[in-house]
């Protein structure tokens, strides 16, 4: 079993090399050919002498072919440096590492959120099935999943900040104060709970949805019987037997939600002044900061191949029926 499964995260880990490098490609072609310049950008309205555009473009390298910047592109990225921001003049690596904390506990906070507290609903609804739990559940995950993240996260900031004032708006943490010691960490967690919410949402639904259903499942096999006619207490038959077996599609649906969180971060972090790489990337985008954003696609296109990577890893230790190849 080591050794197959040895040899399964080799072979999935010598895939990592031919993804990034077509999500480079991909990403790369997209950039640039999207309508705007990035050296106008920079320019702004005001007048500027055509030697000035034409030496700025030079010195970003823009005055070459594209598949010129492509192959120059690739050959960094290969030793490590994904190039330097055009609008802030600074390594792109270090602009998003700075950037890449807030995401990260943003986006973690969520992922649990939505993997605690659905599979809690889930298997609550399997089994008061048709109850009025279920029927509550159903409807609340058919709201959640149908909610725009972006509305959702003005709704409760319009309830929960400027209505009732029990949480901050904006921002990652307060301004006018300088906290230190536990009151710094309290001051950030109040600051999470809205956002965090607001991305959790719609992956919570599914979750919860998906769990009732590999329940409602898993508790209708024979061995589930046989588990209750041997006189296993009910707790470990739902928990060891029943949740054990449904979980395998859920984890599978939670590795791809990875991939669907920093996207949904972007929008969220908009909303909330998070200052993280969701907010990098849509401030990019207004300035055309070609480097920024390719830089964020390969870190971003690297978390996710890492997390599929760790969700087939944990089918293993769900089901050792399964055997890598």
């Amino acid at each position: 079993m080591e050794a197959r499964l040895g040899r399964y995260i080799l072979y999935r880990l010598a895939q990592v090399i031919p993804l990034v490098f077509g999500v480079i490609v991909v990403t790369f072609l997209i950039i640039h050919l999207a309508p705007g310049d990035p050296v106008l950008a920079l320019v702004g309205n005001f007048p500027a002498p055509e030697e000035y555009v034409t030496r700025l473009r030079q010195d970003l390298g823009l005055d070459k072919s594209l598949p010129v910047q492509l192959l120059h592109y690739l050959r960094k990225v290969a030793q490590g440096d994904l190039g330097y921001s055009f609008a802030q003049r600074r390594p792109v690596l270090n602009i998003i590492f700075e950037r890449m904390g807030a995401t990260l506990l943003l986006a973690g906070t969520a992922w649990l959120l939505a993997a605690v507290l659905g599979v809690a609903m889930g298997i609550l609804s399997s089994l008061r099935q048709y109850s009025l739990v279920d029927h509550a559940t159903t409807v609340a995950a058919l709201i959640g999943f149908s909610v725009p993240v972006f509305w959702l996260g003005q709704l409760l900031m319009l309830i929960f900040s400027v209505g009732l004032g029990w949480l901050p708006p904006q921002g990652m943490q307060s301004i006018r104060e300088e906290y230190t010691g536990l009151r710094y960490y309290l001051d950030i967690g109040a600051h999470l709970i809205l956002p965090a919410l607001a991305l959790s949402t719609r992956f919570l639904a599914i979750n919860a949805r998906l769990t009732r259903s590999s329940m409602l499942d898993a508790l209708g096999r024979e061995f589930i019987t046989t588990a209750r006619a041997k006189g296993l207490p009910e707790l470990r038959v739902i928990l060891h037997h029943g949740l054990r077996n449904a979980l395998l599609p859920v984890v599978t649906v939670m590795g791809l939600n990875v991939g669907f969180l920093f996207a949904g971060s972007a929008l969220v972090e908009t909303v909330f002044g998070w200052p993280g790489v969701g907010r990098l990337l849509f401030d990019s985008i207004s300035t055309r900061d070609y480097p920024i954003l390719l830089g964020i696609f390969v870190v971003v296109a690297l978390a996710v191949i890492i997390a599929n990577l760790l969700t087939d890893l944990a089918y293993a230790v769900l089901d050792p029926r399964i055997r890598y190849k």
